[in-house]
């Protein structure tokens, strides 16, 4: 039977998107996937595409592998740590700009630029975020640098929830948890697998629902 789902993870060489594309592909969706570098050992039924999500150059060229797709979910997959002291008076101007490039600048942009291929209504756009993006949630200013790049994420996202809701399509930026990943760590609360199978359960919770949203992996909302 063919199968209708078809999801897209930009940002899946390893960790959370890797599993991700893997829970989903194991659920039966087809999943197409993007690495930087090499193809990761993977679920045979996942499509790799090569794709910096930093480089203009290869968005643009990635619309072409694409152009006859329609997908389900798109989710956008990018992050980095920046500097192990998160301090704004010791980061340069250089890691300051990599920081919100990676987590912030490009992931808004390659949403924008791949939303013609979302399905209309019943389409999810979901962006990678964290809890500590949250004013409200992270009272403490936890790890500053990341969190004011992933708050960032949040508010640009803002502007794609105008498009999303012309299309009655849901937007989602989602929290996964404290996942065991090179970011995370190994004291980590989570496995990437269930950190995988809770974003997977919410991208079908919330198909159709409509709006914009902030959300955990165990589909608890956050305030913003």
């Amino acid at each position: 039977m063919e199968n209708s789902k078809h999801a897209l993870i930009i940002g899946a060489s390893r960790g959370i998107g890797l599993g991700l594309a893997t829970t989903l592909a194991e659920r039966g969706w087809l999943v197409t996937a993007t690495t930087r570098n090499a193809i990761p050992e993977s679920h045979p039924a996942i499509d790799w595409l090569t794709l910096d999500i930093n480089d203009a150059g290869q968005r643009s060229a990635l619309q072409e592998p694409l152009s006859t797709s329609q997908f389900e979910v798109i989710f956008i997959n990018a992050g980095v740590f920046g500097p192990e002291h998160q301090d704004v008076m010791q980061a340069s101007d250089d890691e300051l700009l990599a920081l919100f490039t990676t987590n912030a600048f490009s992931p808004v942009r390659c949403a924008a630029e791949l939303l013609p291929l979302l399905t209309p209504e019943t389409g999810i756009l979901a962006l990678m975020s964290s809890q500590l993006a949250s004013l409200n949630e992270n009272n403490d200013a936890t790890y500053p640098l990341y969190a004011a790049s992933k708050a960032a994420l949040n508010m640009l996202s803002r502007e794609l929830a105008q498009t999303t809701a012309r299309h009655s399509q849901t937007l989602l930026c989602v929290h996964p948890g404290w996942v065991q990943t090179d970011m995370g760590g190994s004291e980590a609360t989570l496995t990437v697998a269930q950190s995988a199978s809770g974003i997977a359960d919410q991208l079908d919770k919330w198909r159709g629902k409509g709006g914009h949203h902030y959300v955990d992996y165990a589909g608890n909302v956050l305030t913003w």
